[in-house]
């Protein structure tokens, strides 16, 4: 699956004069980073304003405790659960629920869908169950099919391990067509 275009934080990057300030290592995480945490933030705020400030307070947060966050036993897991933390407040001041269906980028996100999700949405209620997925699970399935990162890049960007993954996606799988009431859910086994 390719990945939804424009996207409008395609292009953004460490500025220049803060670059500078910040220890290398830490800009090259935030490069690495910082688009796929605003993706998925946009997703379950609703607004690309609330996702840009909680990735922003998310990412100054860590500059701050950088040489603690280093010493981490995984610097992903460790900023992977700060963005979680940030989002889950922000819902929670907001009284909302995860903004994942209602969102213009799911919509775009949504119209590139496999074949077989897409179809499986038609009056069953695939999003919904989505939405009902435990934590892990939900990121895997949102991060591999609605953001279309590859498993390789969504192991990298949640902190964990490729064979996590694949583990989180097979559940994920099974939890959805248990919930969805389906004898089979089609399943790629893409990297």
């Amino acid at each position: 699956m390719t990945r939804q275009s424009p996207d409008p934080w395609s292009r953004q990057a460490v500025r220049e004069d803060l670059a500078a300030a910040l220890p290398a290592d830490f800009v090259a995480f935030y490069s690495t980073h910082h688009r796929a945490y605003l993706r998925y933030a946009h997703l379950q705020l609703g607004t690309r304003a609330l996702a840009e400030q909680a990735v922003e307070d998310v990412f100054v947060r860590l500059a701050v405790q950088w040489p603690h966050v280093l010493r981490r036993p995984s610097v992903q897991a460790y900023a992977w659960t700060a963005l979680q933390d940030a989002v889950t407040e922000r819902l929670r001041v907001l009284a909302r629920d995860r903004a994942l269906v209602q969102t213009a980028s799911f919509a775009a996100a949504r119209d590139a869908l496999r074949s077989e999700m897409e179809t499986l949405e038609s009056g069953l209620g695939l999003y919904a169950a989505i939405a009902r997925l435990p934590e892990r699970h939900y990121d895997a399935i949102v991060l591999h099919y609605v953001l279309g990162y590859p498993q390789r890049e969504v192991a990298e960007v949640m902190g964990i391990s490729y064979p996590t993954v694949r583990s989180h996606l097979r559940g994920a799988r099974r939890r959805l067509a248990r919930d969805l009431r389906l004898a089979r859910f089609t399943d790629s086994e893409e990297a």
